[in-house]
């Protein structure tokens, strides 16, 4: 600084914040306002949403890369040099990174802080279940992507779908305490092996419960329940399942089957929603099978 003047470079920042998929970098604040560069990795999705009264102005920069934008009124790719800014924001706004992306991110009110808190913890989650097995961290992020898609077609708002963002990425993070040859296991599990898997659901919630994220703590736990009570690990009916945990449980088996493992291939995606259809009103719930199934159909996936 001279006289007031700052001068920074690229690689410089006033704080930054990294995990495995998103980097943000503090580079100028003042008078409320704060300037970030954001680095996001290529197949993450975000989203901005109406936030009421709020007329907090928030401007994004594509200096890298390109991204996919989608409301439910319109669909856009955005590339480098160009821009996209949110001020009284009227309807949510989608977006995938499309490949690796580079954004100048200024906002009017600060949020580093607020974003970097989440972050701190959300890495040391996610951390954890990479260092156990790759697979749950790829296959959380595959959850995720069909998981807000059907909450999109029921119109959630901004809270509800961060929450449902971070519980399908955490849903399964109880799983690093279960032995890795019962995760990769080729054959059959036996009756003593599944009753280890079914404790993750348990250990999740309670991994979530002294941090950030402890609103998740009952998703997690009954992403494995049944309509018909015949889940766990308590044996929830109907009404007594949260929704976020419904719309996991019908993401997760969709992705679980389709997925190629070391020791068996995918299902298509035909036999698998076969299996949805063949499970709705047992296991799983009619009506967000269906909106699942109408996504897949609309996309030409089936």
């Amino acid at each position: 600084m001279t006289n007031g003047l700052f001068l920074g470079k690229e690689t410089s920042c006033i704080e930054k914040t990294v995990q495995d998929f998103d980097q943000l970098c503090l580079i100028a604040k003042g008078d409320g306002a704060e300037i970030m560069f954001q680095d996001i990795e290529k197949d993450m999705a975000f989203c901005l949403d109406p936030s009421g009264s709020d007329a907090t102005l928030e401007f994004f920069y594509i200096i890298e890369g390109e991204i996919f934008s989608e409301s439910t009124t319109s669909k856009t790719t955005l590339q480098k040099g160009e821009y996209f800014y949110t001020q009284n924001l009227t309807e949510p706004f989608y977006f995938t990174a499309m490949t690796k992306v580079k954004l100048l991110y200024v906002s009017t009110k600060p949020v580093f802080h607020y974003l970097s808190e989440r972050v701190k913890e959300l890495k040391k989650i996610v951390q954890e279940v990479q260092n156990k097995d790759l697979y749950t961290l790829e296959h959380s992020l595959g959850v995720q992507d069909y998981a807000l898609k059907i909450a999109r077609r029921l119109h959630w708002p901004k809270d509800k779908l961060e929450v449902l963002f971070y519980a399908t990425l955490f849903h399964d993070i109880g799983k690093i305490h279960t032995p890795i040859e019962i995760l990769n296991k080729p054959g059959r599990l036996t009756n003593e092996e599944y009753e280890i898997i079914k404790k993750h659901p348990l250990d999740g919630s309670k991994m979530v419960e002294g941090t950030y994220f402890k609103n998740l703590s009952e998703i997690i736990a009954q992403h494995h329940e049944r309509l018909d009570g015949k889940g766990y690990p308590h044996g929830l009916k109907d009404d007594e399942i949260l929704i976020e945990a419904k719309i996991i449980a019908v993401s997760d088996c969709y992705d679980a089957m389709t997925s190629d493992r070391p020791y068996r291939k995918g299902l298509a995606p035909e036999m698998a929603v076969k299996e949805l259809q063949r499970c709705q009103g047992t296991q799983f719930d009619p009506e967000i099978v269906r909106l699942f199934i109408d996504i897949l159909k609309d996309e030409k996936i089936i």
